[in-house]
């Protein structure tokens, strides 16, 4: 049945990712859409305050991703940190969690797909959407059934394009400010990040932001998705997670401080890329060309990414699963990669395409907020898992690996209690007031399925012992 895989017990991924491989995906994990399109929504909401929201939630997560390279350098032969959740938290969450993971980024990479089209139609305005998201999904699908290295080096180009944005967006400030530039808004200035007060709407405004701005972070745990195929990982993991509080300072605080030193935060457009404003205002007349490209980069990557997770996370919920389709979907191919569970997973991925033929764009737009505030519950658990795990640690009086949690176990109480403001937070807007609500019956409804599941199944044993 399986010509193209080994069917065993024993499947290990290939260690194809080098460094720079996982450097990359955990930089890609934290730089998107979100900053290139939603920044100018973020500062509207916060002022000049967004610099700490964002500063709050770089530090909480960059305690998730130790917490979280902690527990993948206690083991290295996990396939995923679902593994991780199963073992110190049971059967029941980590289903949950796994699936819902899964979904997540399945539902993130059907709203990328389909901005994609949008994006395409900037140059293109009469080809069809649905002809980008083919194309784009089996482009991305063929390099990921090669090798996971194909992956790593589709992912290292595509970061290099958000940080060349980025880098270009820093510098452009810097002049401007020199120079005192003038602007449509007055000249630029360091002082315009004052411009009305840095708390400019109160507290309120600033925790309302913290929604917008941890869904910027979506992503950053995807690390501990490639600890099983990165070469030398207990070299490469902790390097990748020590440096993401300065790739934070320098490329999310960078680029906001240089957007609201050229503009008044008032005067930065909250409809559209502030990225288009700077390079407009500094005489780049295809500033509007150029950000649709890194944005249709970005898409790209994030699907790219997905594609990756989702294949990996349905071989980690069907390894060594009894009936066909678990058999089939968690078996590796010659080159070790999940080959089948790449296919399904683009197959639904792309179920998007044709959907968006016939049902209005904002749809979409709800699934991924479903699917973001989800990740609320996903990031509560790896802290929870690595508080057992540190708890089983101390009871066997075992020796750590060298990589310990910093302010252990402050810093995990701290993190949970950020989580849950977070979601408070959610709770004052009624966009996402619908998608914490729709989150939590996708929850119950899943845990509950399994409990029946599991039920019937144990029925089912007994009645044949009998």
């Amino acid at each position: 049945m399986m010509k193209d895989s080994q069917l065993n017990n024993e499947q290990e991924f290939s260690r194809g990712l080098q460094s720079r491989h996982v450097q990359m995906i955990a930089l890609g994990g934290t730089i998107g859409t979100g900053l290139f399109l939603g920044a100018g929504q973020s500062i509207h909401l916060a002022g000049p305050s967004i610099i700490l929201a964002y500063l709050i939630t770089g530090i909480m997560c960059f305690l998730l991703m130790r917490a979280l390279g902690e527990l993948l350098l206690s083991d290295l032969n996990v396939h995923s940190y679902i593994d991780f959740i199963q073992r110190y938290l049971g059967d029941n969450l980590s289903f949950v969690a796994g699936w819902t993971y899964w979904v997540c980024w399945i539902t993130i990479a059907m709203a990328e797909v389909t901005a994609a089209g949008q994006y395409m139609e900037f140059w293109f305005p009469q080809l069809p959407q649905w002809v980008t998201g083919i194309v784009m999904l089996g482009i991305l699908l063929a390099l990921n059934s090669v090798t996971v290295s194909a992956f790593g080096e589709t992912e290292f180009w595509f970061a290099i394009v958000k940080i060349v944005a980025i880098i270009a967006l820093i510098l452009a400030g810097v002049y401007m400010v020199a120079v005192h530039f003038p602007t449509p808004a007055g000249h630029a200035s360091v002082m315009n990040l004052t411009h009305g007060g840095v708390f400019a709407h109160g507290a309120k405004g600033f925790f309302l932001s913290f929604q917008m701005v941890l869904f910027s972070f979506v992503g950053i745990e995807m690390v501990g998705m490639t600890a099983s195929e990165t070469a030398n990982p207990r070299k490469v993991i902790p390097k990748a997670i020590n440096e993401i509080p300065m790739r934070i300072i320098l490329f999310y605080l960078g680029s906001l401080l240089a957007i609201m030193c050229i503009y008044p935060w008032q005067a930065v457009s909250p409809t559209s890329s502030p990225f288009v404003q700077v390079f407009k205002n500094v005489g780049i007349k295809s500033a509007a060309a150029v950000i649709n490209f890194v944005v249709l980069t970005a898409a790209a990557s994030a699907c790219n990414s997905s594609l990756f997770t989702t294949g990996r996370m349905l071989f980690s919920l069907t390894y060594q699963g009894k009936g066909r389709f678990a058999r089939q979907m968690g078996t590796l191919s010659k080159q070790q990669v999940p080959v089948h569970a790449l296919r399904f997973s683009t197959l639904v991925i792309a179920i998007s395409v044709f959907l968006n033929l016939i049902m209005p764009g904002h749809v979409f737009s709800f699934i991924a907020s479903v699917a973001t505030t989800c990740f609320l519950f996903i990031w509560g658990l790896i802290v929870l898992a690595h508080l057992k795990y540190k708890k089983q640690l101390r009871a066997t009086k075992q020796a750590g690996h060298g990589f310990a949690m910093p302010f252990f176990p402050l810093s995990d109480y701290l993190i949970l209690a950020f989580l849950a403001m977070v979601g408070v937070v959610l709770l004052f807007r009624a966009d996402t007031l619908i998608a914490l609500v729709g989150s939590i019956l996708w929850l119950v409804a899943l845990s509950w399925g399994k409990r029946v599941h599991d039920r019937r199944q144990n029925m089912a044993v007994d009645e044949s012992e009998d």
